[in-house]
């Protein structure tokens, strides 16, 4: 485990900077990406420079990614595991009155930008044959009314789906994390009965330590429903 790479996309803050915190724990490198390079450059210190490497990308352009997979395999020579959580949240309005201008955000965000680090990282990953996890979400699973960001999260479960059939043989498993509500940064205010970012994190790191022969698909975390 010492030496294993773990590369995270939208690693600056909420889920994707717990799920860092939990992987140094247990001895990853990391490779942390995100659009806030001084939140990234803070966590590395916070977790070691010299097994950090942090790299300002937007997950929309696919030469930021390419060149953050040329980074991280220059400093540590391989990745073992990409998890792919950079994401956005929507506006209230629904399909009647949302910002159309924010769906195209989250959209590129959630959904291509997703593709990009898979094509981005699959070359280095069957290398490794190693494991790729997607932030999904309970909201992939449901239907709300009128919440584009629940069809992104949908299109992010088909994507985990067809990636798993499109890997099969290869060796490199496909986990599909799908949180319920999480207390992160996409709320101005902590929603009540929430689930912790830190408990997200010790779901990738459960998936992440099994072995070899055991592919986790899924993974739906919801919080325990409150007392009544």
């Amino acid at each position: 485990m010492q030496h294993r790479v773990l590369l995270i996309t939208g690693a600056s803050s909420g889920i994707g900077a717990a799920t860092a915190r939990a992987a140094s724990r247990e001895g990853y490198k990391l490779v942390l990406a995100a659009r806030s390079r001084e939140k990234l450059t803070t966590l590395a210190e916070e977790l070691g420079p010299e097994n950090v490497l942090a790299i300002g990308c937007d997950v929309t352009s696919m030469d930021d990614q390419q060149a953050m997979v040329e980074q991280a395999m220059e400093r540590f020579g391989r990745i073992d595991a990409v998890f792919a959580n950079a994401g956005r949240g929507g506006s209230p309005g629904g399909f009647s009155g949302a910002d159309h201008e924010a769906w195209r955000e989250m959209i590129l965000t959630n959904i291509y930008g997703v593709g990009l680090t898979l094509q981005a990282t699959l070359p280095a990953l069957r290398r490794s044959r190693g494991h790729v996890l997607l932030t999904g979400s309970a909201a992939g699973r449901a239907t709300i009314p009128g919440s584009m960001y629940g069809a992104t999260k949908w299109a992010v479960s088909g994507i985990g789906y067809n990636l798993r059939e499109e890997l099969r043989g290869s060796g490199i498993r496909v986990t599909l994390i799908e949180p319920g509500m999480v207390n992160t940064p996409f709320f101005d205010e902590p929603p009540e009965h929430a689930l912790e970012d830190r408990d997200i994190a010790n779901a990738v790191t459960y998936a992440l330590g099994q072995p070899e022969h055991v592919d986790v698909n899924e993974i739906l975390i919801r919080p325990t429903p409150p007392l009544e």
